[in-house]
């Protein structure tokens, strides 16, 4: 019943975050590398926080616009903007401990009480189920997954003043907790109050969701400078993360002459390189990609990233079992990352030789565990099920693919087959019953009139391929 629970709404989020895809909205982008460097220098702020680490969930929003939020309660997103145009670690670290702050004071579990029910859990819940969905598609080292609403509901999470003030004391707490500056938090917050000044449609959303104030900065700025740690230097280690993230979203994001022109060759640091490496990918000069990320793994021969990036361009480029093999090496250095898995998986499937189909299901598996909420792995382990003529286990994956994607049918058609021929309570015939029940329930009273009762048993061998139509009754 636990897992009911818990299925139940998120399938009537993901539907209405499907929807929304076509429309464009809230955009998740998942790259394995920013993941970890952005839960380096967020985890030590919740521990200082006294929060549980794996409890606070970190998204990176795809928004060019300076902002970060939270939502859910315990939910950190942030934009890509935000850490493109930060100065440096020490700004960005600042806005997450300010970003903490909101949770450890639950500002918007309290606005969020203000609200209608049904407005508030529309909200929250259009935000939370795009995060929920967000897969990484196997073909990029970074990925989007579109869904929510407009962006505009972000005005609806809006903080008060008093809010804004206990957040800054609070992040200023867990900054000096763990012993660094909030020198970068008055810098970024500076920049804000000049937002002020503009009209609203050119303020950044940071601003207009986060009131600045003379006196609060001011307020703030006392603190910080009182501070033993105001003058501590950022650790050169997170500043070398920050400023390698903030050159890999560039080189992403960015068109590539754009990239060529900020990271000119001229420029031979680690930063620019990688930088570099996405811009000439995004020109079709693959000679080009190929010889700046090769020159990294040079340097840098146990770097996961950087073999996961060459795979990425061998493999967009058609230069499939050469992208398996760079992959490998991504595994071989970083075996416990989900998403490096599941690209490794795709290349291996991609190569079309069977031979290869059981060292990518090991990949998939391994990756579902630690994520089952990745759409795009699911669609991976039910093509190298088919590969492996086991059908049962093939509609099992569709089923849960089905549901990631909002599609309630196709989720409870699959299950009912894969329930009809997996052993019985098996863990996978066991969550195929909880997938099937939670589908059923979210039909109309007429439809779930003309659905039979479920089987309390495994059909005989006869009775495991027999006809289902009658779930696409109302279709």
């Amino acid at each position: 019943m636990r897992t009911l629970a818990v299925i139940l709404p998120l399938s009537m989020i993901f539907t209405s975050v499907a929807q929304a895809q076509r429309g464009g909205g809230l955009s998740i982008l998942r790259d394995a590398e920013i993941e970890h460097t952005i839960r380096d220098f967020a985890e030590p702020l919740f521990e200082a926080a006294d929060l549980t680490p794996d409890s606070v969930d970190t998204y990176i929003v795809n928004d060019k616009s300076l902002n970060a939020f939270v939502a859910g309660g315990q939910n950190i997103f942030i934009h890509t903007g935000l850490i493109i145009e930060a100065k440096n670690y020490n700004e960005l670290v600042g806005v997450l401990a300010h970003e903490t702050g909101h949770i450890t004071g639950g500002h918007i579990t309290r606005f969020s009480d203000g609200l209608k029910g049904a407005t508030a859990m529309t909200i929250l819940g259009t935000l939370l189920g795009a995060a929920a969905i967000a897969a990484g598609s196997g073909d990029a080292g970074m990925a989007l997954m579109l869904g929510g609403q407009h962006l505009g509901t972000r005005s609806y999470l809006k903080y008060s003043r008093t809010q804004e003030s206990a957040a800054d004391q609070a992040g200023l707490t867990i900054l000096e907790k763990t012993h660094q500056s909030g020198e970068g938090l008055i810098s970024f917050l500076d920049y804000l109050g000049d937002q002020e000044l503009l009209s609203s449609y050119q303020q950044d959303p940071y601003a207009r969701t986060h009131p600045v104030s003379i006196e609060r900065i001011s307020k703030l700025r006392q603190r910080v400078t009182s501070s033993p740690w105001y003058k501590a230097p950022p650790d050169p280690v997170m500043e070398y993360k920050f400023k390698r993230m903030q050159a890999k979203l560039f080189g992403y994001l960015k068109p590539g002459m754009t990239t060529l022109n900020k990271y000119p060759q001229s420029d031979q640091s680690v930063y620019a390189r990688y930088a570099r490496a996405f811009a000439y990918h995004k020109l079709h000069q693959v000679p080009e990609a190929l010889r700046e990320i090769n020159s990294l793994i040079e340097e840098l021969p146990k770097d996961p990233y950087f073999y996961e990036t060459k795979g990425q361009i061998l493999f967009e480029n058609g230069f499939v079992r050469e992208a398996g093999d760079a992959y490998r090496q991504a595994v071989k250095y970083l075996p416990s990352n989900p998403l490096i898995r599941v690209s490794f998986a795709q290349a291996l499937l991609n190569t079309e030789d069977d031979a290869l189909v059981d060292e990518a299901l090991d990949s998939l598996k391994y990756a579902l565990a630690k994520d089952p909420n990745n759409y795009f792995a699911w669609l991976q382990a039910s093509i190298a099920y088919h590969r492996k003529g086991n059908e049962a286990m093939t509609r099992y994956a569709s089923a849960e693919r089905f549901l990631l994607a909002g599609d309630v049918r196709g989720a409870m058609v699959n299950a009912k087959f894969a329930m009809d021929n997996l052993p019985k309570n098996s863990t996978e015939w066991i969550r195929a019953q909880d997938i099937l029940v939670t589908t059923q329930s979210n039909l109309s009273p007429n439809a779930q009139e003309k659905l039979p009762p479920l089987p309390d048993k495994k059909p005989d061998n006869d009775d495991q391929n027999g006809d289902h139509s009658l779930f696409f009754a109302d279709r």
